[in-house]
């Protein structure tokens, strides 16, 4: 159970490196700007995966404030969606997010056809 919500409306990026999970705001902020090249107040979320797999953290600016929600796990591990690249961020979907948190593995995931508009992602 999991009492998160992710809305529809942001974009998520996850860091592609190895987050040390002892950062806090101040710390994870740094990442976002030094290492993603992005800034954190943009009402983004932002996803770290410690070396190991175990931990994840997200970190959002929610206009008066930032929030981090922090997940360990006591078996297992999350799944690191495969990016090419030398690039430190990869955008991810609201799902596949669900999907990592709920400890799903990507590859085996496949989608249903669904109507789209042309023009809209």
């Amino acid at each position: 159970m999991s009492l998160l919500s992710l809305p529809a409306h942001l974009s998520y990026y996850l860091y592609t490196g190895h987050a040390d999970m002892r950062r806090t705001f101040e710390g994870l902020c740094g990442l976002v700007r030094n290492e993603m090249e992005a800034d954190p107040l943009n009402h983004q979320v932002y996803i770290f995966i410690n070396r190991r797999g175990t931990q994840v953290k997200l970190l959002l600016w929610e206009g008066d404030g930032f929030s981090i929600y922090h997940k360990r796990l006591e078996a297992g591990t999350f799944e690191r969606p495969g990016h090419s690249g030398d690039d430190q961020r990869a955008i991810i979907s609201r799902t596949q997010l669900q999907l990592i948190l709920q400890g799903v593995k990507l590859q085996s995931v496949s989608y249903r056809k669904r109507y789209q508009r042309r023009g809209i992602p």
